[in-house]
């Protein structure tokens, strides 16, 4: 890191989530703004911001629940109203006022509930 750089020296490298539903899993994270670097039938991976990568695992047999991370975006409300436009039925907006957040919840192809976050950046670069 150089002396210019303010932002953190780490970030999140991959987090992973597993499908019994390959195309349809990539298709939604490509649809709710992941950028796709790698579709294939047993591994995809679709990049966020910040270059943080998922890994779509596929396995034969899941557990669906509620997804292993969450999600933040600038806009809460658009970012609502476009997953509702595009037929994703999210869950009405929640206001958690003890960590000044708001958020929403998705279910993805798979079965597995994406919890959606206000953005809660520190106003620094990252």
């Amino acid at each position: 890191m150089n002396d210019k750089d303010q932002r953190p020296s780490v970030a999140v490298a991959h987090v992973v989530l597993e499908t019994d539903r390959m195309e349809e899993s990539a298709e939604f994270m490509r649809t709710i703004g992941m950028r796709p670097i790698f579709l294939g039938p047993e591994v995809s991976i679709l990049e966020l911001r910040g270059g943080t990568h998922l890994i779509l695992m596929h396995k034969r047999k899941i557990a669906a629940g509620d997804s292993p991370f969450d999600l933040m975006v600038d806009d809460i409300h658009e970012a609502r109203d476009r997953f509702e436009a595009l037929g994703l039925s999210p869950s009405a907006i929640e206001a958690r006022p003890a960590v000044n957040h708001e958020l929403f919840t998705v279910r993805e192809p798979a079965g597995h509930v994406i919890t959606v976050f206000s953005s809660h950046v520190s106003g620094k670069p990252v």
